[in-house]
């Protein structure tokens, strides 16, 4: 029978320079990006969703979800009006 090679891994306590030293993220937390503005317009995208969709299940009352369509419409617009796009880092 031939020798076999020895394993080349390290066993044991890996001490502060091993796997133990790893104890948090390896990223600091980044803040969310956005302006105040765009964080304004997508607010008002998702009350226009929010309306929509209340509107739906309480009829349909059409009036209701028309307005929210409408909202969510202006919020797109404010979005675009305040290249919310360009928020991206």
């Amino acid at each position: 029978m031939t020798e076999q090679p020895t394993s080349t891994a390290v066993t044991g306590d890996t001490g502060a320079h091993g796997l133990d030293a790893h104890t948090g993220q390896s990223y600091g937390h980044e803040a969310h990006h956005g302006r105040p503005a765009s964080w304004v317009a997508v607010s008002i995208i998702i009350v226009g969703f929010c309306v929509s969709g209340i509107a739906l299940p309480i009829g349909p009352t059409w009036w209701l979800f028309w307005a929210g369509g409408a909202i969510i419409v202006i919020g797109g617009i404010m979005a675009m009006a305040t290249h919310i796009l360009d928020d991206w880092y």
